[in-house]
């Protein structure tokens, strides 16, 4: 993405120039790579900094006083002993605030993050993104300043969103997204740079969940792999040698459209025998409902009775009771995932795949059958040190990954 990031992330910066409420951004690569190597490892001496980079220390110490005049790098007290005189650790500016903004099918989440990506405030809604992008957008923006204010921050010095449907990254709005009617071309970037003063940059959320992954979850020592999210829609983040990868126009990873039956339920997208019409949540929530009322299950038809509705959350709850139908559904999920996965290790040969999204709450009943189906059907050398994993960052993925797009932004080299 290297390139086409940069031109996005200069495009940004050059609308909103003084919104940043730090005093300047990195003037050299070397300052870049400095910033988020310090974002990503914490706290590092001037000597550390200058062997990771292959740079002289009289280089680095030059590098590390202009970040902190720019007000992006300050002093954390002396490093360990090496012998000799101790070197000072750097850190990043405690003043360095991003927010990261998690649109989904049904909520919406806002978090406020230090400079290292770690969340010092959260607040979520739950929010119908089929109601359009004004209100979801003024919903996304009131906690925003919520959070915003619990902790004293004026302006932060970005945001990063991600929306559950295709985005036109360059242009910074979402493109035809099944599930999300009225979407089509709204600027959401802009709009929302406007009201906030600051840099925006928007993604699909299934990237953005990617990121969070690769920054602070199971992925973050893995330098290519897959980010399945099994959610209202199905989607893949895809990370190869470090960096997201987009593809020419975006999609990339829009796997839930895969045809995995050649008939069967019609999708959100149009088609019929999608991957996402079979196992999305609302295919889940769809399927349920049916074997409620037809007697097919006896746990689901008393939380129908009870609740008047179910849910993905239902069939989870449904299945820890033992209940063989939904056992069974989970299993048939499960399996066609697998057949899809399959053939995108054969393909790609990932080092490993994470599986998260609410619907990936079943657990590990639906791990086991997309694990037994990808081992089966996949080449034993693309397979043998190939883990498949949940993920452990549950809804936390969205918000740290969508701060972690628009740090890349701000720290980026000009």
């Amino acid at each position: 993405m290297g390139d086409d990031f940069r031109g996005v992330a200069a495009k940004v910066w050059h609308d909103y120039p003084m919104a940043h409420t730090l005093a300047g951004r990195p003037e050299t690569a070397t300052q870049a790579k400095v910033l988020k190597l310090l974002r990503d490892e914490g706290p590092l001496s001037r000597v550390e900094l200058a062997d990771r980079l292959g740079v002289s220390r009289t280089t680095m110490a030059s590098e590390v006083s202009r970040l902190t005049e720019l007000g992006l790098a300050e002093g954390a007290g002396p490093a360990a002993s090496r012998g000799g005189r101790r070197s000072t650790l750097v850190d990043l500016s405690s003043d360095v605030r991003f927010v990261g903004v998690a649109i989904g099918a049904t909520t919406v989440s806002v978090a406020l993050t230090d400079g290292r990506l770690t969340v010092l405030g959260q607040r979520s809604i739950d929010m119908d993104v089929r109601l359009g992008p004004e209100p979801v957008l003024a919903s996304a923006l009131e906690l925003t300043h919520k959070v915003l204010a619990e902790h004293g921050v004026t302006r932060p010095a970005g945001v990063g969103v991600g929306v559950p449907g295709p985005v036109d990254f360059h242009g910074g709005m979402p493109v035809s997204p099944p599930i999300m009617p009225g979407w089509d071309g709204y600027p959401v970037r802009d709009a929302l740079a406007r009201e906030l003063g600051c840099p925006v940059l928007l993604d699909n959320d299934v990237n953005v969940m990617a990121l969070g992954e690769q920054h602070s979850g199971v992925a973050k020592n893995a330098r290519d792999f897959l980010f399945v999210k099994i959610g209202t829609g199905i989607g893949c983040g895809i990370v190869v040698d470090g960096q997201l990868y987009r593809g020419v126009d975006g999609c990339a990873g829009d796997i839930g459209h895969i045809r995995v039956e050649e008939f069967g339920p019609t999708c959100a997208c149009g088609n019929t025998g999608c991957l996402e019409a079979f196992f999305g949540g609302s295919a889940l929530a769809r399927d349920a409902l049916a074997a409620a009322r037809g007697g097919r299950s006896p746990a689901l038809a008393s939380l129908l009775a009870e609740k008047g509705e179910l849910t993905g959350a239902d069939v989870a709850a449904a299945v820890t009771m033992g209940d063989p139908y939904t056992v069974q559904m989970i299993r048939d999920g499960g399996h066609r995932v697998g057949w899809v996965l399959a053939s995108l290790v054969s393909f790609f040969n990932p080092g490993l795949i994470v599986i998260g999204g609410r619907v990936a709450r079943l657990g590990h009943p639906l791990l086991a059958e997309i694990r037994g189906v990808v081992y089966r059907r996949s080449l034993p050398l693309a397979t043998g040190n190939l883990p498949v994993v949940l993920s452990e960052m549950g809804d936390d993925a969205g918000v740290v990954g969508a701060a972690a797009l628009i740090s890349d932004a701000i720290f980026a080299a000009p």
